[in-house]
């Protein structure tokens, strides 16, 4: 495929000096089609000590290894921010190993896991030190946490900053989470709290934005008269739960000066309320989701429950205005939000009863470059900044991450435009093999994924680097 905007190669200014310092290279990416922030070109890619170190197309020393990638667009490694990987306690819905495994197939090559499910969930440092144990030694790619903001441990924030978390979650409506310990709604005097202390301590606090009092008492009614359906789940978290959740958010934000971060966003108008409040000089990011943008509730009824995730997807008529805020800039990341869990959660006999959550890990940049730029024709630096670069500059990691140039961690995917294939069970990573994406036609491929310049997934011989992934901790620039 011809990509527009692909300019002439040269070497980068300064170059030489910083080639001359540095020698023969470990690996040398040849041939490949570069996604840079601001532009697409030819380039070679050296890297030394897990980090680039060269960039251009002639004079590149012979590197220890040599990696063809003719025909292969080379992007910065997706980053994705909304990861529940469910350890420690709940290693038998996935796991760093497993989840980590799908997310290195699918070109990601640093996550950020949200403390939802983890039994302790992470709200204090004794739980986050528990869950950084789960983590060491058993991920493929290099990973952050979250700590998270509930009732009654207000007094934890500050010890979990200084602990390391990236960030904090808060519910604004009920998870639905296992056992009398799960992760708990927030409610409003919590929130404002918790918005004063965060904004204290200069990090994000990212939200589930849906109003309990709408989509309870929609959920209970449904369920008393016996509505159970996909479309009556659908109905009874409509798109006004999320604009009230995202109103009464903005407003504490704005008098408290906490930055926020709404995850899962479904509709346009949603995105729209924020990047109005953007304007308005509220410190504030959205995401949305690659089932927003790919997956309708009409296809639910074909789909089943492999489908059902909160907020719901919406409507056909629905997508395409999201996908149009997309195009124009307002949306600053897409992630996964993979929300695995055992299959038997997902087989019940009433669609109302069955786990809302979608596992998708391994498929979101491919989706999302299909969708987006094989189909649609969405410039490759546009995706690259919502996947990679936004995410690691809102979340302290650009200094190593986020971007291809030199100095950065060699965090790489290696993508062909020119491989449409039908996603099957038997190729999927995460723990247990269900996804609404099973059957669906990807219209790209991950063929290599790098991480710090290690190679740890290869299309043809699959994972190959070991679990070498590192724990991130905050790095404000």
């Amino acid at each position: 495929m011809k990509q527009d905007g692909v300019k002439e190669p040269h070497i980068q200014e300064g170059q030489a000096s910083f080639m001359e310092a540095k020698g023969r290279m470990d690996t040398v990416i040849r041939n490949g089609t570069a996604v840079l922030k601001d532009e697409v070109r030819s380039v070679d890619i050296g890297i030394k000590d897990g980090r680039i170190a060269q960039l251009g197309t002639t004079g590149l020393p012979q590197g220890a290894r040599e990696i063809d990638a003719t025909g292969l667009i080379v992007m910065p490694g997706m980053i994705d921010a909304h990861v529940h990987l469910n350890e420690p306690g709940l290693g038998d819905w996935e796991g760093f190993e497993t989840g980590s495994a799908a997310l290195a197939a699918g070109g990601c090559t640093t996550y950020l896991d949200m403390p939802l499910n983890g039994v302790p969930p992470t709200v204090t440092v004794a739980a986050f030190e528990q869950k950084l144990a789960a983590a060491r030694g058993r991920s493929h790619v290099d990973y952050a946490l979250w700590g998270g903001l509930v009732p009654g441990k207000l007094d934890h924030l500050i010890p979990l900053h200084e602990a390391g978390v990236i960030g904090y979650k808060a519910f604004m409506s009920e998870p639905g989470g296992p056992g009398e310990d799960a992760f708990a709604r927030v409610d409003d005097y919590t929130l404002l709290e918790g918005m004063k202390i965060i904004a204290s301590v200069g990090k994000v606090l990212a939200l589930h934005a849906e109003s309990e009092p709408i989509v309870s008492k929609l959920g209970e009614s449904a369920k008393r008269e016996g509505r159970t359906s996909a479309a009556d789940f659908v109905a009874s978290r409509p798109i006004i739960a999320e604009l009230e959740a995202i109103h009464r958010a903005l407003f504490y934000a704005e008098r408290t000066g906490c930055a926020l971060h709404f995850v899962h966003i479904s509709s346009e108008e949603g995105v729209r309320m924020i990047s109005e409040a953007k304007r308005r000089g509220v410190d504030v990011t959205v995401e949305t989701c690659p089932h927003y943008l790919t997956l309708t509730d009409g296809m639910l009824a074909r789909k089943g429950a492999a489908a059902k995730c909160a907020p719901p997807l919406r409507n056909a008529e629905e997508q395409q205005k999201l996908w149009g805020a997309v195009a124009s800039g307002q949306v600053d990341m897409i992630s996964s939000d993979h929300s695995p869990c055992p299959e038997e959660m997902k087989d019940k006999e009433h669609f109302a009863d069955a786990w809302g959550g979608i596992a998708g890990a391994q498929s979101s940049l491919e989706l999302i470059v299909g969708e987006g730029h094989v189909k649609r024709g969405l410039p490759l630096t546009a995706i690259s900044r919502m996947l990679s670069y936004e995410p690691a500059k809102r979340f302290g990691l650009l200094d190593r991450k986020g971007e291809i140039r030199i100095g950065a961690d060699a965090d790489l995917a290696l993508v062909d435009l020119n491989a449409a294939y039908e996603l099957k069970k038997e190729q999927l990573y995460h723990r247990h093999k269900h996804s609404p994406y099973i059957g669906e036609t990807m219209w790209c491929a991950v063929r290599s994924t790098l991480s710090r310049g290690r190679v740890v997934y290869d299309g043809k011989a699959g994972l190959t680097g070991g679990m070498t992934g590192e724990w991130q901790r905050y790095r404000r620039v």
